[in-house]
């Protein structure tokens, strides 16, 4: 009989016993980066853009000079010079003037607008007919606009991508600390497992939890580290987690979760350590487990496919992720809203795991619980996410307004 723990006190458990733990930190090059979980907050030390610049091609000038003008009656501006890529501008633009502008180009002194060169006429005299009007402003992009000295531009824990690297690169950074990855152990086990290049026979079945945790690993920034699939004996996985100890950081066991006679990773995993707990009202993944052995997390998820995945991004991919101070900060960076098209009962007594699709209709967004039982992976194959029904809710009602966390 399992002695089942809420989910937040799960979380709260792993989070006490393990929330400082972390692979050390490394600097890398940063065309290396893209992919690694960055170690500290980084902060801009100078602004983006360093100058007003424009965002087209055209001619910088006094917003109030174009006022009122139109195709039949052009505002005439004496062309003052023109704006070269790269360097500070030789001229001003004085009420009656403009300057000529390429994109990106430094606003001179004086402009406090640019008119797209679509809208201008070059008579061949040194005037230039103007035929929209701009307001100050217009197609301007002002200094520090992008990027504030002081700006914490990427939080402690992000995994950096392409957009990341963009960032940093535009503020000069070369190299960046990143978190060392920590090593996860994934051990499968049971009688009827067989590796994915096998053909099942009788009631044989593929391995689906190594290769998708593994996946989920990589995802978080950790190193998968699998084992041989363990049959349901004792000693054999005995001798496999006492192997992945002395190998990896953290440990996941999948399978032999729950209390029957052949499950054998509860008794394995107090044989090692500390049981901190073995259940949680969930659903799916009641019989969920973690022990501290020796300052290491080993988890015990169940075998099927959906509650071991839901199971390891709650409790596992936080410690991965940088950290499990940043779980909740990354967790509402992520999450988005959005309306149920369809009724979810749900009086369980345990929180529950739904898996969602999401459209658009008329500007808003809607999931689409995907129904299913805790053993079909397929049905995480077309999901783009999932929510938690309280384990005191009673169900939610079609159009109720919920919480989406989106797969990555």
């Amino acid at each position: 009989m399992l002695e089942v723990v809420s989910l937040e006190k799960a979380a709260a458990l792993v989070a006490e016993a393990f929330g400082n733990l972390g692979g050390g930190v490394e600097r890398i090059a940063l065309e290396n980066a893209c992919g690694r979980v960055i170690a500290c907050d980084v902060v801009a030390e100078e602004g983006v853009p360093p100058f007003d610049r424009t965002t087209v091609d055209g001619f910088a000038v006094c917003a109030a000079d174009t006022f009122g003008c139109s195709d039949a009656l052009p505002a005439l501006l004496t062309l003052a010079g023109e704006v070269l890529m790269g360097v500070d501008p030789d001229c001003a633009c004085e009420p009656g003037t403009c300057v000529r502008i390429p994109t990106g180009g430094q606003l001179p002194a004086g402009a406090d607008a640019v008119v797209m060169l679509e809208y201008c006429e070059e008579y061949g005299d040194g005037t230039i007919g103007v035929a929209r009007p701009v307001a100050p402003g217009d197609n301007i992009v002002f200094k520090n606009d992008d990027i504030m000295p002081g700006e914490v531009l990427i939080p402690s824990g992000t995994k950096l991508c392409a957009h990341h690297i963009g960032t940093l690169a535009s503020l000069g950074v070369i190299e960046v600390d990143v978190r060392v990855p920590m090593r996860v152990g994934i051990i499968s086990t049971g009688d009827e497992i067989v590796d994915v290049a096998q053909t099942p026979v009788a009631s044989q079945m593929r391995d689906v939890n190594a290769p998708m945790l593994a996946a989920a690993v990589e995802a978080c920034g950790g190193r998968a580290v699998r084992f041989p699939i363990v049959p349901d004996e004792y000693e054999a996985l005995l001798a496999v987690v006492g192997n992945a100890l002395e190998l990896a950081d953290v440990i996941i066991v999948s399978g032999g979760s729950s209390a029957g006679q052949k499950d054998n990773t509860a008794r394995v995993l107090s044989a090692y350590g500390e049981l901190l707990f073995h259940g949680i009202a969930v659903k799916p993944g009641k019989p969920t487990m973690c022990a501290d052995v020796g300052g290491k997390p080993v988890f015990g998820l169940p075998g099927h496919p959906v509650a071991a995945y839901f199971t390891f991004l709650e409790l596992v991919a936080p410690l991965l992720g940088g950290g499990w101070g940043h779980r909740e900060a990354r967790r509402s960076r992520r999450a988005v809203k959005a309306a149920l098209d369809a009724a979810v009962p749900s009086n369980h007594g345990r929180s529950e795991f739904v898996a969602v699709r999401l459209s658009s209709a008329d500007g808003v967004l809607v999931a689409s619980p995907i129904r299913g039982k805790s053993g079909l992976i397929s049905q995480l194959s077309c999901a783009d996410g999932y929510f938690v029904i309280d384990r005191n809710q009673e169900g939610l009602a079609a159009g109720s307004e919920v919480e989406i966390v989106p797969f990555e």
